[in-house]
Formats: structure tokens, sequence, C-alpha cells
């Protein structure tokens, strides 16, 4: 597991295989009340889900259909 500290609106860039181009951008949006929100970039064909909705498509056998990040104006 590899361990990072961000502050507010830093980034963390997830590559493809090659390295060049990322497949996933998370970025801090805020830190309050030890609650911390994050920020998911992805094209429109990743899926996207928290850990506890993926775990139950998964054990649905449902097949993981991408979900529409919404774009930032």
């Amino acid at each position: 597991m590899l361990v990072l500290s961000r502050k507010t609106q830093e980034s963390v860039m997830v590559g493809g295989a090659g390295g060049t181009e990322h497949l996933l951008k998370v970025t801090v949006l805020e830190i309050r009340s030890g609650h911390v929100r994050l920020g998911f970039e992805a094209d429109a064909g990743i899926a996207i889900h928290r850990s506890e909705v993926w775990e139950q498509i998964h054990a649905d056998g449902q097949p993981d259909l991408p979900v529409p990040v919404p774009r930032a104006p």
C-alpha cells in the first residue's frame, strides 16, 4: 500500500501502463472534522465506486458498468 500525505486542493495521479497518460486523478477537496472529501476524475469508461458498492456489485455477479463522471465547468 502506498501512503501519501496531501493538503487541500493537492492531487494524486494514477497512470496507465506506459506511465504517460493518467487513468485517474484524485484531489483532496476538503478536510473537516475528521472527514476528507475527495474528488475523482477519470474517463467516462472507467467505473468509480465506493468499496462497499463495488463489493456488492461483484458479489451479485453484475458487470462493472461505467458510471458517468461529472466534468468541472
